[in-house]
């Protein structure tokens, strides 16, 4: 009778021999030989080597992990596709019983609440929840099929077609406002009638809610996936979000608890990037392009976050616990500011905690790498840069949180896939394996990749099988790991104090306090729903910005009087009458009018600051040398201005105006014949504009690029510009914006040099 041995107990054989068999696995750690002897079978070898090899590759294939606890943290598509498979994938319904749900049973997923975009943003407006859209592809993705056996009697082809009709009705996108729920399935493709029957009715009665309840009602004229209005119909039935969740898992086929929202406590994401500028929204910081790295991120909670208790029990309980890849700064770091997960995770001493590393660097967010410039891989982004920015991010910083980083390897895959994929701007992710090694961290290449992919397709991305199977291995032979190195990263991480919202504003509340003011003013039926969308994008505004406004009108090119002998920009704030005056033949180009209302805004924070502006001729010897341009504040007393006078004063500093010494109101700046110039107003309405969205300013972004300049010091100038123009958007953080809590500020160095 053959002897059965364990994983662990045939690796200590093989080992004993000075020549072992494990020596005839490609090089690489333990970690790696044995994940590439479990997804790639044993390698040519004489008969007796052989078979062990092949007992080996069964062991590890073979290790039972039904029982086993797996706790998965991230966000949309990275989570889903390690869960299941991304479920958005045309492709998924081909094959979506794999991934770590089917190699572990008991995983359960902790999701990321920040999304603001897309149909979850149209949701946020109107409704007091937490960001549904990647619940809803993770849900999907934790379908499994043994479930599907066992709840509804559903096998091989018939479990196929469920799933298959599950991911048309949860991906279905609509325009035009469906009629009835009849027609909404029949655009769908979906007839309900073909599920079990429980299961139909179920989803058919989510439905008739769409429709039925008024708050759902409402979301049908505007475009959204079908899948969240499903799940937002699930939370509003049973009043509470984490019930509405488990319903609907429980409904399609998964585990009640497979997927868990990091809080129900609403949430909004805030980056920092390293010239200062905050950006409010993960959606509009993934379209954000600073040209600078990201600094840090901070999640801005509507009112005292909690971690869902089930969340906690299931860290404390957990044997694995994982970290997908996905977004850097907008998937893992937000779950782990929500206070007591990090530190949950960390108690949890006993689990085998791993970081699935991301593959490809992501525009806006690990494109650069934080630092000066002067380090060994400016242009690049690695592993270790990775864990850096999560050491910055993360409360207490990455100790205790993982200790193994799993890293697709890119040795065997072909110049030609990467060099195409360099050609769509995306470039991997790199290991610089002695770095990771010395923060003490313990890197594990592997090919995670699946090679049909490649084939067919020309693409590289994570392999779910592949993964899990990965996942196993690392499970098998946790006692064979030795222990981690301990982060040796330097200082304590993220520390910082919770950041809340001074309104205590859900998202649906500020969107109606937007509506509601911009109803108060004198703006036209038109241009209402246009101005609360532009509200609504850049939501750093605060509405005490329109305190100087009296309403927005648009001007025929007949009545346009403004003289265009600063700028050709087609609005201004007129002081007098404290209107925003825009040229109607603009308002159908949506960025142009955006920029044309967002540079009139800015200008109607100085409101009617200016008594009264001259340009003085400056001659010598009867030569035109250029010009004084002087500006006469009016009397405080009359003066109507978002700025205090010491804060007005040290903007007019900022743009080179000189105040008079025997007269404070009176600034001047001497203008050069041949230099371009400025005024004030028109300045600080630009600088505005281009804060919210550098794509709109270029003139703005092209004078701030300075800043990017590696300095050398040997042109003081050079210095003193980059300085006014950092002194200019820290005024504008703190200042106009408001953002002064200490934790809101950049680095020491502002990650400039």
């Amino acid at each position: 009778m053959t002897e059965t041995l364990s994983a662990n107990e045939l690796i200590a054989r093989m080992g004993d021999a000075r020549f072992g068999l494990l020596d005839l696995l490609p090089e690489g750690d333990l970690a790696e030989k044995l994940i590439g002897l479990a997804l790639s079978g044993p390698p040519p070898a004489p008969a007796g080597m052989a078979t062990e090899l092949a007992c080996l590759t069964m062991a590890l294939n073979a290790t039972e992990t039904k029982d086993v606890r797996v706790v998965v943290f991230g966000g949309g598509t990275g989570l889903s596709n390690l869960i299941g498979g991304d479920s958005r994938n045309p492709l998924w319904p081909n094959d979506p019983f794999q991934g770590l749900k089917e190699v572990f049973p008991q995983t359960q997923a902790v999701v990321c609440v920040t999304d603001d975009g897309g149909s979850t943003g149209e949701l946020l407006k109107d409704l007091p929840l937490i960001a549904l859209g990647d619940i809803r592809h993770v849900l999907l993705s934790s379908i499994r099929q043994e479930k599907l056996q066992v709840q509804y009697g559903l096998a091989g082809r018939e479990a196929l077609q469920a799933s298959a009709t599950l991911h048309r009705l949860f991906n279905h996108r609509f325009e035009t406002p469906p009629s009835s729920p009849h027609a909404l399935l029949t655009d769908a493709d979906v007839n309900l009638a073909a599920l079990p029957e429980a299961m139909g009715q179920g989803l058919a009665s989510l439905v008739e809610t769409i429709f039925s309840e008024p708050q759902l009602r409402s979301q049908l004229s505007r475009p959204h996936c079908l899948g969240n209005l499903l799940l937002a119909a699930a939370i509003l039935g049973q009043k509470e979000e984490l019930a509405g969740i488990s319903l609907l898992a429980e409904l399609i086929g998964a585990n009640p608890e497979a997927v868990l929202p990091c809080t129900t406590t609403p949430a909004r994401l805030k980056v920092l990037y390293g010239n200062g500028v905050l950006v409010s929204g993960e959606f509009k910081s993934g379209q954000a392009r600073r040209g600078y790295p990201v600094d840090r991120v901070f999640v801005e909670f509507a009112a005292t976050p909690q971690a869902p208790p089930q969340v906690l029990a299931a860290i404390a309980e957990a044997d694995i616990i994982l970290f997908a890849p996905g977004s850097l700064f907008t998937s893992i770091v937000p779950i782990l500011q929500v206070p007591g997960i990090a530190q949950a995770i960390r108690d949890n001493r006993g689990a085998l905690k791993m970081l699935v590393a991301n593959l490809w660097a992501q525009a806006g967010e690990t494109d650069m790498a934080h630092g000066n410039g002067h380090g060994d891989h400016p242009q690049r982004f690695h592993v270790s840069d990775l864990l850096a920015a999560y050491h910055r991010n993360i409360p207490g910083g990455v100790e205790g949180l993982f200790a193994q980083i799993l890293v697709l390897g890119l040795r065997d895959i072909p110049g030609s896939i990467l060099q195409s994929y360099a050609l769509e701007n995306k470039v991997p992710i790199y290991l610089d394996r002695d770095k990771v090694r010395a923060m003490g961290f313990a890197s594990i290449e592997a090919r995670l990749y699946a090679q049909a992919d490649i084939e067919q397709r020309g693409v590289i991305q994570h392999d779910p099988a592949s993964l899990a199977a990965a996942v196993r291995v690392m499970w098998a032979i946790r006692d064979s790991l030795g222990e981690a190195g301990g982060c040796q990263l330097s200082g304590l991480g993220g520390e910082r104090e919770m950041l809340l919202d001074p309104l205590r504003q859900t998202a649906n509340q500020r969107f109606a306090a937007i509506r509601q003011r911009l109803h108060a003013l004198a703006i036209g039926e038109e241009l209402q729903p246009v101005l609360a969308e532009i509200f609504w994008r850049h939501g750093d505004i605060p509405l005490s910005h329109l305190d100087g406004v009296a309403g927005v009108v648009l001007l025929d090119r007949e009545e346009w009087g403004r003289a265009q002998e600063w700028d050709t920009i087609l609005s201004f704030y007129d002081p007098v009458d404290r209107l925003i005056k825009i040229r109607k033949d603009i308002f159908p180009e949506p960025d142009q009018f955006e920029v044309g209302f967002l540079v009139a805004l800015g200008q109607s924070l100085l409101g009617n600051y200016a008594e009264e502006k001259r340009r003085l001729p400056v001659e010598r010897d009867g030569l035109a040398l250029g010009y004084e341009f002087s500006l006469v504040l009016r009397p405080e007393a009359e003066c109507c201005c978002f700025l205090s006078p010491a804060e007005l004063a040290r903007f007019l500093e900022l743009v080179r105006m000189r105040q008079a010494a025997g007269n404070p109101r009176l600034y001047t700046r001497l203008v050069n014949g041949e230099e371009g110039f400025t005024p004030p107003g028109l300045i600080f309405g630009l600088t505005y504009a281009w804060y919210l969205d550098n794509r709109h300013v270029c003139h703005v972004e092209y004078k701030m690029s300075i800043n990017r300049m590696m300095s050398c010091g040997l042109i003081p100038e050079q210095q003193r510009v980059a300085g006014r123009r950092q002194a200019m958007i820290d005024f504008f953080r703190t200042v106009v914006f408001r953002y002064t809590a200490a934790q809101l500020q950049p680095s020491a160095d502002h990650g400039l040099g």
